[in-house]
């Protein structure tokens, strides 16, 4: 084999490692999302029993690993509490990071995006509450 020849062998190897290696998703879209929680009336206290995340005061955004499911609790005085759970599901963004992968990235693409969470986003984005008067 000429020089020549293995370095053109040596470039088709690195490119068809890069491809497989680069995650479509998890290059596009990042493994975190900003969430964020608005209320009616604003200025609840938001609590996230993902990692004791708190916000004092709504509405409040957070960066959020995008694989997260969770559970939130917003207070306010003279209001009742809520608890409302957050969810994850995959994204029309992360369905065209997946179909990249299938042309590209093949079968490790795939796995970085499933492991990462990068093909999924939060649900429901944004979190919505109406607060409801104690009595």
């Amino acid at each position: 084999m000429n020089i020549t020849t293995k370095r053109a062998l040596r470039a088709l190897l690195v490119a068809v490692f890069a491809a497989q290696s680069a995650a479509c998703a998890t290059v596009t879209r990042g493994t975190k999302e900003a969430w964020t929680v608005e209320t009616e009336p604003s200025g609840a206290r938001v609590t996230i029993n993902l990692m004791g995340v708190e916000c004092a005061d709504t509405p409040c955004t957070f960066k959020i690993p995008r694989k997260s499911e969770f559970t939130v609790q917003i207070t306010k005085d003279g209001y009742r509490t809520v608890n409302t759970q957050v969810t994850n599901q995959i994204a029309n963004a992360g369905a065209a990071g997946m179909a990249g992968n299938v042309l590209i990235g093949g079968v490790i693409g795939i796995g970085v995006d499933a492991v990462s969470g990068a093909m999924l986003e939060l649900k429901p984005n944004p979190l919505h509450v109406v607060l409801e008067k104690a009595e």
